[in-house]
């Protein structure tokens, strides 16, 4: 089957796959690492797939157009996500004017949390894969002629009325799938890419997926992976980092984007030994919660790791507990000497305006923030996505259903300008303490 995967077209460089889409201030731009996986997949099963990233190529709908003509897909894998989620489902208009015959399938976070929704928002659309998708995909591309009443984790429409299949099962062999670099190597340009996280230019990868914290915040968790740490094996992943190595002379780095890589330490140490005994030069980075001891930072450090992406959150342990962040305020100042300790560099993560937000918490996190002092420091208005299931705290969902009132045919969160091309975004979260206004000019002020 001729399968097109498409990260659609909206601001140049708009950095969809993140967990906070934006074009950023650091000129930050995600590899769509999730399309990747979806299309080597598909590739290894003998379809022809091709893999667009708009934003990193500036590509226009009609450039899309453009290309999709050449390659005549028989199915569309369209990402979505919340900030973008109007011009998402005006791509997949587009294409069915043109491409009448092409089934077109939602996937992504915002189509995942509001599966009926966006169906409902958008008949162009025939399907929406919910949650992970490589195998949902697979067996779609596979038996197009299969009733889709007998497919997994899937909503669809049938006669005008949505229809909601049972979930499917996650995937616990990741080893199946393929190496993500190497689907960037042959549809991407690699040079596109930045994470100011690691050195340039960098792959990113995944060895894990799920996440047992439960963070109110957290979009990935919560709409594609689940709450369970699934990993590749540590020889899989070593066997990637090699062929990186081997095969992509020019990088200099990986980004590993699990949602947190040292939940589990020992794992995360058995890889560290195993890059090491493998002679890997690599410098790489990872995500993780600033809960780690001394021991496992120094021995990713000597395996080449050079910096973690840490959600400290906020400094006020109250909007902590009501993040369900699960952690001391205390404990940061004893995880940035360990991390000062063993030469692990730190970009601090904080969100400003969270749920309890007051001035005086915010003014918490920037005395949190000059006290630890890690390396870089980012500051993010809170971003309230639409839940896809009930995690979130009783204030987040009260914010998103008083964004999300239906005005004519479209929810008007969905017409609040979040994003810019001007590298900011704006909050659309209020409570009784702050206003929308002053959490987006705080971030700012404060990054300076």
């Amino acid at each position: 089957m001729r399968v097109l995967v498409l990260n659609p077209p909206y601001f140049p460089r708009f950095s969809r796959p993140q967990r906070s889409p934006a074009v950023t201030k650091s000129e930050t731009l995600y590899y769509p690492v999730w399309l990747a996986y979806a299309t080597g997949h598909l590739e290894r099963q003998g379809h022809e797939v091709r893999l667009i990233d708009a934003p990193a190529r500036s590509l226009a709908i009609e450039d899309v157009l453009q290309i999709s003509r050449e390659l005549r897909p028989e199915l569309l894998v369209l990402d979505t996500t919340t900030p973008s989620i109007v011009n998402d489902l005006q791509t997949a208009r587009k294409f069915r004017e043109h491409f009448p015959s092409t089934r077109i399938v939602l996937v992504g976070t915002h189509a995942s949390a509001r599966p009926a929704e966006s169906l409902e928002l958008c008949p162009e659309a025939d399907i929406v894969c919910r949650g992970e998708y490589e195998l949902t995909l697979e067996e779609l591309a596979a038996h197009p002629e299969r009733p889709l009443s007998e497919v997994a984790g899937i909503t669809w429409t049938r006669d005008g009325n949505v229809v909601t299949n049972t979930s499917r099962a996650f995937n616990w062999n990741l080893d199946l799938l393929p190496f993500a670099s190497e689907v960037f190597q042959k549809h991407l340009r690699l040079e596109d890419y930045y994470n100011p996280n690691a050195r340039y230019p960098m792959v990113t990868i995944i060895t894990g997926r799920g996440c047992p914290y439960r963070c109110t915040f957290c979009v990935y968790p919560q709409t594609m992976h689940g709450h369970k740490y699934r990993c590749r094996s540590v020889d899989n992943v070593a066997d990637e980092f090699q062929w990186v190595q081997q095969n992509l002379p020019r990088v200099k780095a990986i980004f590993i984007e699990d949602d947190t890589l040292t939940v589990d330490r020992q794992r995360a140490v058995l890889l560290a030994e195993e890059l090491t005994r493998r002679k890997i030069r690599l410098s790489w980075s990872a995500n993780s919660r600033a809960d780690v001891d001394y021991e496992t930072l120094r021995a990713m450090k000597q395996a080449g790791l050079r910096q973690l992406c840490v959600g400290f959150e906020s400094g006020d342990q109250q909007v902590l507990n009501k993040m369900k962040k699960g952690i001391k305020v205390s404990r940061y100042d004893q995880f940035m000497k360990d991390a000062r300790r063993s030469g692990v560099l730190i970009h601090g993560c904080f969100i400003v305006g969270s749920p309890g937000e007051t001035p005086t918490t915010m003014q918490k996190t920037l005395d949190l923030v000059l006290r630890i002092n890690p390396t870089t420091a980012q500051f993010y208005p809170v971003m309230v996505y639409p839940e896809p299931r009930p995690t979130h705290t009783s204030s987040v969902r009260e914010c998103w259903r008083a964004r999300t009132t239906v005005t004519g045919s479209r929810p008007t969160a969905y017409t609040i300008p979040w994003c810019k091309t001007h590298r900011s975004r704006h909050a659309i979260w209020s409570n009784s303490a702050i206003t929308p206004d002053a959490v987006s000019i705080c971030a700012p002020d404060i990054w300076r």
